[in-house]
Order: C-alpha cells, then sequence, then structure tokens
C-alpha cells in the first residue's frame, strides 16, 4: 500500500508545507480560480517590482493537490517577467510538481486561472 496515496514526494511536500500561504496586505493585485464541479478555489495574490512579480502569496480550499499546486505556482510565478508569468501553463505547474494523478489534473488547470486572473491574459 502507498502511504503518501496517490501523490509523488514533491505534491505531499508542498501540500504538507506550502510556500507562501497567506494574504498579501496592501497595494496587491488578487486573481480567484474557483472550480464549481469539485469546489477547489485559489485566490493568487502579487505585487510587481521593476515589471516583474515581485511577492507572490495564495490561499486556497480544496484537496492536497489543489494547495499544492497553489504553493508551486507561486514558486514558478516569482521574479519573471509579467510576459513570462503569463506564458506559465497548466502543464507547467503539474510538471513542476513531478505529476499530478489523472483525476487531480483540474488542479494544475486552476492554478493556471487563477494566474490570468491575478495577471491578465493579455501580454
Amino acid at each position: 500500500m502507498n502511504r503518501g496515496g496517490p501523490y509523488n514526494d514533491i505534491v505531499r511536500d508542498h501540500f504538507e508545507r506550502p510556500r507562501n500561504q497567506r494574504r498579501l496586505e496592501g497595494d496587491v493585485l488578487v486573481g480567484d480560480a474557483h472550480n464549481p464541479v469539485c469546489g477547489d478555489r485559489l485566490r493568487l495574490y502579487r505585487r510587481v517590482d521593476g515589471g516583474r512579480v515581485g511577492e507572490v502569496s495564495f490561499q486556497a480550499q480544496g484537496c492536497p493537490a489543489a494547495i499544492a499546486a497553489g504553493s508551486m505556482v507561486t514558486e514558478l510565478l516569482r521574479g519573471r517577467t509579467l510576459t513570462e508569468a503569463r506564458a506559465v501553463r497548466d502543464e507547467d505547474v503539474a510538471a513542476a510538481l513531478g505529476g499530478l494523478p489523472p483525476g487531480k489534473i483540474h488542479c494544475s488547470v486552476l492554478a493556471e486561472d487563477a494566474i490570468h486572473a491575478a495577471l491578465g491574459a493579455s501580454a
């Protein structure tokens, strides 16, 4: 029996010790994403510093994969230009997490939706 369930070590680590899980205060832009089918929610906060994503954080409600995806997306976005950040896709989030079970890919899609909500879809 797999003691970690369907998740690999990277996903478990980001779920058990999420990075940047907090609300940013002050002058921030916020992007919300929601999956009405499973109920997962992800809120992404970000600041821009010199044309790059500076401080970035998240809050999430949902399964371990949703929380891990929120944690990982903050790591992927920090320091990127806005154009580079907008180019991050759900496949990038899933790959950075070492893969997600087929029934949990929607969690990486949730992360991409939150990126677009927080950054805007245009380059």
